[in-house]
């Protein structure tokens, strides 16, 4: 970071996988979503001319607001936290683009981060979720907040639009598989596309939104219970919604086929679809099993175990 004064303070955040709920949540259905152990790191200092380094490409937020989605974002999230005198350099250890909360995850990381060094020079900490959704809605739009606050809170959750994120206690160990299927789409683009299938077909894409609302209303019963077959049940059914709603492909659809026939309770797409990834939920004497049906197939894979 060039132009920097003062010592440096670093955060990070995980991505997340939704279980249940996507789409339905942008019009205030329930999800339920894991946090991933993986997602971002960022480390940020005081500086004259705020600035942001992603990966390779550093945008300086300049008299001449930089029109790039990154720094708008960072400019978003700056304003939220009430300070703009900021450097920043962050990385994603996590695909973007992929149903794997990667923005967000960048979002909560250098949110964390920011409020850390404004609570050791000033003493003020203000909120992350608001900052971390501020930086969200400039990538995705009308995000609905459940990419953040999986990010910000971790484990298992079940979230609402306009509520608090409530903690979900599994009676019994969630194992999950994760595969990179294929290239992701713009959640922008595919939250616009279900919102105009909506406008054109109002009473059949609303009774979609509503079983998948549904679904998630029973897995969280089943996550209590520790009934994970029923879970995996759910999570299928869910990916048929999805499949219905037009946001799945060919690709994903046949990722999680290849799951179920290893023996996975259940599988679905994971994020706004279009591409990205997939989620298993297994036993853990099958996961190996699943793993393979994936790995074999040349994707990449994660693991996650939520208890």
């Amino acid at each position: 970071m060039g132009n920097t004064l003062g010592p440096s303070v670093s955060a990070s955040a995980g991505g997340k996988v939704i279980l249940l709920g996507e789409h339905a949540v942008v019009y205030g259905s329930g999800a339920i979503a894991v946090g991933l152990d993986q997602g971002a790191h960022a480390e940020v200092r005081e500086t004259p001319v705020a600035e942001l380094v992603l990966g390779e490409r550093r945008y300086v937020l300049g008299p001449e607001p930089d029109p790039a989605p990154a720094a708008r974002a960072f400019a978003a999230l700056l304003e939220s936290l009430g300070t703009v005198g900021i450097a920043a350099e962050a990385r994603l250890e996590i695909p973007a683009g992929a149903g794997l909360g990667a923005s967000a995850a960048l979002g909560v990381a250098l949110a964390r981060a920011v409020r850390e060094l404004l609570r050791r020079s000033t003493g003020r900490v203000p909120a992350i979720a608001p900052a971390a959704l501020a930086w969200e809605n400039v990538f995705h739009g009308n995000a609905s907040g459940v990419d953040t606050a999986a990010a910000e809170y971790g484990g298992c959750l079940a979230f609402r639009r306009g509520t608090e994120p409530r903690a979900l206690h599994p009676g019994r160990p969630l194992e999950l598989v994760v595969a990179l299927v294929e290239p992701g789409a713009s959640t922008r683009h595919m939250v616009e596309g279900v919102a105009a299938r909506r406008a054109a077909e109002r009473a059949g894409i609303d009774s979609l939104l509503d079983s998948i609302g549904a679904l998630v209303e029973r897995a969280g019963a089943c996550i209590a219970l520790g009934d994970n077959a029923q879970l995996g049940q759910l999570m299928s059914e869910n990916h048929e919604r999805l499949v219905a709603l037009g946001v799945s492909t060919p690709r994903l659809d046949q990722a999680c086929r290849w799951a179920l026939e290893a023996g996975a309770l259940g599988a679905k797409l994971t994020g706004a679809g279009g591409g990205g990834c997939a989620v298993a939920l297994v036993e853990a004497d099958r996961r190996a099993a699943v793993l393979e049906a994936w790995t074999g197939r040349a994707l990449r894979c994660w693991e996650k175990r939520s208890e």
